[in-house]
C-alpha cells in the first residue's frame, strides 16, 4: 500500500521552508522599525534618503532574480540558499554597525542581491517535492513566513529597540540566518530521489505525479520564448503593481501608525502587527480552497480588488479619523496577502519545468522593482506631504491595476500526446 501522500514531506520540508523565508523577511523588513526607532534621527536622514535606503534593497533584489532562478533549477537550490543565508546574515547585522550613509546604501543593495535567490529558489525547490494538487498549500506555508514574521517582528523589534537600540536590533536579528544556514544544508535535498529519509512508496508517488504533470505540458521552444510569452509578461506587470502596494504597506506602516496614532515605539509595533494576524488566516484558507478547485485566478484577483477598495477608503477618511482608517488598513493588509499561495502555485503550472524557474524569477524580479517603487514612493510621499493620504491612494490604484490584470492570464493548451488533459490551475 502506498504511503499517505505528503505526510513525511510536509512534516519535514515545510517547517524548514517556513523558517528560511521567515529569516529572509525579518532581515529585509526590520529597516522600517529601525527608522521609526531612531535610525533616521541618529544618522540625520531626510525623507528622500530614508526612502532610498529602504528601496535600495529591491534594486539589488531585482537585478539578480533571473540568474538565481536559472541556477536553482539547473544546478542546486539547496546550495544557493545555503550561501545566501550566510551572506545575508552578515549583511543584515552590518546595518547596525555602519554609520556612513553611503556605506549603508551599499549594504542595503548587497542585502537585496543575496536575498534575490530566496523566493524563486524556494518555489522551485517545492515544485520538485509537491504535486499540483498540493502546491498552493505548500507555497502558502512557505510565504506565511512573510506575514508571520512581520507579525512578531513588529512587536518584538519595537521592544528590542526600546530595550537596547536600533543598532543592536539589526545585529541581533542578523545572527539567526548564519546559524540556520548549516541546519538547512543538513536537513534538505534538492530532489526526492536524493532523500534517504523519504519512504520509497511516497517517493514513487511524488516522482510519478510530477513526471505526469510535465508530460501534460507542451514543450517551449526556448527560454527566451517562455520569458516573453503573454502569461509571463502579464504576470510580471501584475506582480509589479501588487508588490508596490504590499511593500509600501510593510515598510511604512509602523511610521504611519506612530505619526498618526501618537503611540510609543513599543505600542506602535503591537498595533502594526494586527493586519498580519488576519493575513495568516486568510492565506491558509484561500490556498486550501484554491488547491481543492484547481482554479487559481479566482482566488487571486478578488482579494486584490478588496485591498484596493480598503486602501481607497483609508484615503477618503484621512489621518483625522485614524482608528477608522486603521480598520480599513487591517482589511487592506490582510486581503493583499491572501492570494500569495495560489499565485505562486500557478506559475509552474503554466510551463514546463526547464523554463518555469527563470519565469518565476522574472515575475518576482518585477515584483522586486514594484517593492522598490512602493518602499521609495510611499516613504517619499509621506515625508513630502506630511500625511499618509497620498500614499494610500497610490497603493489603492496599484492594487486595483493588479486585480484587473489577473483575468488576462490564460491556461496553456495541453500537450496533445499526453492523453487526457490535466485541469490547469490558471483557469479562471
Amino acid at each position: 500500500m502506498a504511503a499517505s501522500p505528503g505526510r513525511t514531506r510536509w512534516a519535514r520540508l515545510l517547517p524548514i521552508s517556513f523558517v528560511t523565508y521567515s529569516l529572509a523577511y525579518l532581515d529585509r523588513s526590520n529597516y522600517s522599525i529601525g527608522v521609526a526607532g531612531g535610525m533616521k534621527t541618529d544618522l540625520h536622514l531626510d525623507a528622500g534618503v530614508s526612502a532610498l535606503l529602504g528601496a535600495l534593497f529591491f534594486l539589488g533584489y531585482f537585478l539578480f532574480q533571473v540568474p538565481a532562478g536559472v541556477y536553482a533549477e539547473r544546478r542546486s537550490a539547496r546550495n544557493l540558499i545555503f550561501w545566501s543565508l550566510l551572506a545575508w546574515g552578515v549583511l543584515a547585522s552590518l546595518q547596525g554597525v555602519v554609520s556612513s550613509v553611503p556605506l549603508l546604501m551599499v549594504v542595503r543593495f548587497l542585502l537585496g542581491v543575496v536575498e534575490a535567490a530566496v523566493l524563486p529558489a524556494m518555489v522551485i525547490f517545492l515544485s520538485h517535492w509537491f504535486t499540483k494538487a498540493e502546491r498552493g498549500r505548500a507555497n502558502t506555508y512557505l510565504i506565511l513566513g512573510n506575514p508571520v514574521t512581520v507579525l512578531w517582528l513588529t512587536a518584538l523589534s519595537g521592544y528590542l529597540v526600546q530595550a537596547t537600540s536600533w543598532r543592536w536590533m539589526f545585529i541581533i536579528e542578523g545572527l539567526p540566518a548564519i546559524i540556520w544556514a548549516f541546519v538547512f544544508r543538513a536537513l534538505v535535498r534538492d530532489h526526492p530521489h536524493e532523500a534517504s529519509w523519504l519512504d520509497p512508496d511516497e517517493r514513487r508517488y511524488v516522482e510519478d505525479a510530477l513526471t505526469a504533470e510535465q508530460h501534460a505540458m507542451a514543450p517551449v521552444a526556448s527560454l527566451w520564448t517562455a520569458l516573453r510569452s503573454r502569461n509571463v509578461v502579464v504576470l510580471s506587470v501584475q506582480y509589479f503593481l501588487w508588490s508596490l502596494g504590499v511593500y509600501g504597506f510593510v515598510f511604512w506602516l509602523p511610521s504611519i501608525v506612530k505619526a498618526a496614532g501618537g503611540q510609543g515605539i513599543g505600542m506602535t509595533g503591537l498595533i502594526s502587527a494586527i493586519p498580519y494576524v488576519f493575513a495568516v488566516v486568510l492565506m491558509v484558507l484561500n490556498s486550501r480552497l484554491s488547491d481543492r478547485s484547481g482554479r487559481r485566478n479566482r482566488y487571486v484577483w478578488p482579494w486584490l480588488a478588496l485591498s484596493a477598495v480598503a486602501f481607497y477608503g483609508s484615503y477618503l477618511l484621512g489621518t483625522k479619523n485614524f482608528w477608522a482608517a486603521f480598520v480599513l488598513l487591517v482589511i487592506a493588509g490582510a486581503a493583499q496577502y491572501a492570494p500569495y499561495g495560489p499565485f505562486f502555485a500557478a506559475i509552474p503550472e503554466l510551463m514546463p519545468r526547464d523554463v518555469a524557474g527563470p519565469a518565476i524569477a522574472l515575475v518576482n524580479s518585477l515584483g522586486a522593482l514594484g517593492g522598490f517603487a512602493g518602499s521609495y514612493f510611499v516613504g517619499w510621499l509621506d515625508g513630502t506631504t506630511g500625511s499618509s493620504s497620498a500614499s494610500f491612494l497610490l497603493m489603492s490604484l496599484s492594487l486595483a491595476g493588479s486585480a484587473i490584470l489577473i483575468p488576462f492570464v490564460r491556461a496553456p493548451r495541453p500537450h496533445k500526446s499526453s492523453g487526457p488533459a490535466l485541469r490547469t490551475g490558471a483557469d479562471s
